[in-house]
């Protein structure tokens, strides 16, 4: 089994946002701040940036 390729698709100095795909090829995104990590897979992603936009205002 190979590793997955990550795609960085934004980065600071604390935090990044990576993206990789399953062995189905299924999009996993990965946020990563600090000691924490959140996985969300396509829909959830949505969903999660719908909830950011909202914040947003």
């Amino acid at each position: 089994m190979s590793e997955p390729t990550i795609e960085v698709l934004a980065e600071t100095d604390e935090y990044a946002v990576l993206m990789t795909r399953d062995e189905d090829g299924e999009v996993i995104y990965h946020v990563e701040l600090g000691n924490a990590t959140l996985h969300f897979f396509g829909d959830e992603w949505n969903e999660f940036m719908d909830l950011m936009r909202q914040a947003m205002r």
